[in-house]
């Protein structure tokens, strides 16, 4: 993998999180340290665990970079030096992590107004959900000078600067002004970019073009979301000359490429969890929610969030029981679900909704000893979550948008004895790469959606092996580490100025196209100011 020497990262979410350990006060195992006077023996470190963070993390290890992230761990900057900045990981500080300290009203404003209560709706085509609240845009562009503000602080005349998703979409433009202009600065957009007619709703839309434009090289996850966002551009911004063969924008003197390049997952940690996930685990989670031992089982994982088309899975599993009255009993859909930013009303009156027509579909068909629908927001351990994913017999994925979707490629990579079937949403990213042997639904025709359900569940175990056993393939030539390589190799071609595109599967031609600092380790506490 050709990785930048020296890299910057920018996230809003954090690779690695201090956290006080009220259990070793609880035990007296705490002790002051000599210099600081912090109970460093009573904070624990949350590591990253899966996706993206997990997989950035040994590269900025290797590159001894900087990852700059909002610092929301309780004991976050009890352990970082005068400059908010901590060496990491813990036993070994290979890298550095810049915490940015964020006030309550910064939060509230920049991560669940903004961000979530416009460019996520909007994006993922729920303009009526957009709630535009006063301040909110404002705060979302003084988080984003922060950001800045801190990458220009450990950026360089050779610094690669790759930020993720749109929590920072105004961040590259004042990036790109307050770096030497030989620097690289980049973005991967992680959700759906929606077309111009509805990014006419997005207030303050021209902004945020002109911030994203100040971008060397801007990734999303399938190429038609590169071409929505050169639709917008040469739309809303009519002196931004766009080349839509070459994919690339002119503005402002300046040159943005957008290319699309699928995400995948890390394949190898989830099939060999699924492996070692024994019987013995699979039957207490059977127990713990009533799931008699020999039903065939359905599976849902999801957040808790209205793109994914839950409401409409639930619909589809009812028509489909009052058509097939056989598999009342015999058949059970496990549905985990997690609640996400429920301080947003739209989150919130779509929990309820979930809740409810759970409880009305188990009264309608349910007995004593059988429930169509095993609803639970429990959080499940990885390991868990895989021997679910190994023994699923089918799993659907029904997102009415969605970036790529990587609980479809998780399911997958799990299923290692090669019998489940992926039920996938003709609306998510993932559909495009793996649409030819998973079984595509149209999640808002219900009465299809049931008729597939079935055709799911009637699948000749020749055909069940022949569809995952491809699908496996897949997703293992294109995991996680795949991605990342067609990334470095994009961000390093765009460093040196040249401007064809990676030879790897996950890139495409030039015509059709579409992360070092010192490490102060220092630790104590300090007086500083946090963004109000």
């Amino acid at each position: 993998m050709r990785v930048p020497d020296s890299l910057t990262v920018v996230s809003n979410r954090q690779p690695y999180r201090h956290e006080y350990d009220t259990e070793a006060e609880t035990n007296g195992n705490a002790e002051p340290d000599a210099e600081t006077g912090t109970d460093t023996a009573a904070i624990s470190v949350d590591e990253p665990t899966g996706g993206l963070t997990a997989g950035l993390d040994p590269v900025l290890q290797e590159t001894s970079g900087t990852w700059i992230a909002w610092g929301d761990g309780d004991a976050d900057f009890d352990v970082t030096d005068a400059r908010d900045c901590v060496g990491v990981p813990p036993e070994e500080e290979c890298y550095t992590l810049r915490r940015i300290d964020l006030s309550d009203d910064a939060v509230d404003a920049y991560y669940r107004g903004f961000s979530n209560r416009v460019l996520w709706p909007l994006c993922h085509g729920f303009a009526e959900l957009v709630e535009e609240r006063a301040d909110d845009f404002e705060w979302y562009r003084t988080v984003n000078a922060t950001f800045a503000d801190a990458v220009a602080e450990h950026a360089s005349s050779e610094s690669v600067v790759w930020l993720q998703d749109y929590h920072f979409a105004l961040a590259p433009r004042m990036i790109r002004e307050s770096i030497p202009s030989s620097a690289t600065v980049a973005q991967f957009w992680h959700i759906p970019w929606p077309s111009p007619a509805t990014f006419e709703y997005c207030p303050e839309g021209k902004q945020v073009l002109e911030g994203l434009l100040g971008n060397d090289l801007l990734g999303f996850h399938v190429e038609r979301y590169a071409d929505a966002f050169l639709d917008c551009v040469r739309r809303y911004l009519p002196d931004a000359a766009v080349d839509r063969e070459r994919r690339t924008v002119r503005y402002k003197g300046h040159t943005t490429r957008a290319v699309g390049t699928p995400m995948g997952v890390d394949a190898d940690s989830y099939d060999q969890r699924a492996r070692t996930a024994d019987a013995d685990r699979l039957h207490a989670l059977f127990e713990r929610y009533d799931i008699p031992q020999n039903v065939t089982l359905g599976l849902g994982v999801d957040r808790l969030d209205y793109t994914k088309g839950i409401p409409e899975r639930l619909t589809a599993l009812e028509r489909f029981f009052e058509a097939n009255p056989g598999w009342r009993g015999e058949f059970t859909f496990v549905q985990k679900a997690t609640p996400s930013r429920t301080e947003i009303p739209a989150y919130a009156r779509h929990g309820d909704l979930v809740r409810s027509e759970v409880d009305r579909i188990n009264r309608r068909f349910g007995t004593d000893d059988w429930q169509p629908i095993v609803y639970t927001e429990d959080i499940l351990p990885a390991d868990d979550l895989c021997a679910l994913y190994r023994h699923a017999d089918l799993l659907i994925v029904s997102s009415l948008c969605d970036g790529m979707n990587l609980v479809a490629q998780e399911y997958v990579a799990a299923s290692v004895d090669g019998d489940g079937t992926l039920l996938l949403s003709d609306r998510t990213g993932a559909h495009e790469r793996l649409s030819e042997n998973a079984i595509s639904i149209n999640p808002t025709a219900v009465d299809e959606f049931a008729d597939r359900i079935e055709d799911a569940l009637t699948l000749s175990p020749q055909d069940r092996a022949r569809r995952m056993d491809a699908l496996r393939k897949t997703i293992f030539e294109n995991d996680i580490d795949a991605w990342m390589e067609t990334q470095f190799e994009w961000l390093s071609r765009v460093h040196d100025g040249q401007w064809t595109a990676p030879n790897s599967q996950s890139g495409t031609d030039d015509a059709e196209s579409g992360a070092n600092s010192e490490s102060d380790s220092d630790s104590g506490s300090h007086e500083r100011t946090s963004l109000v």
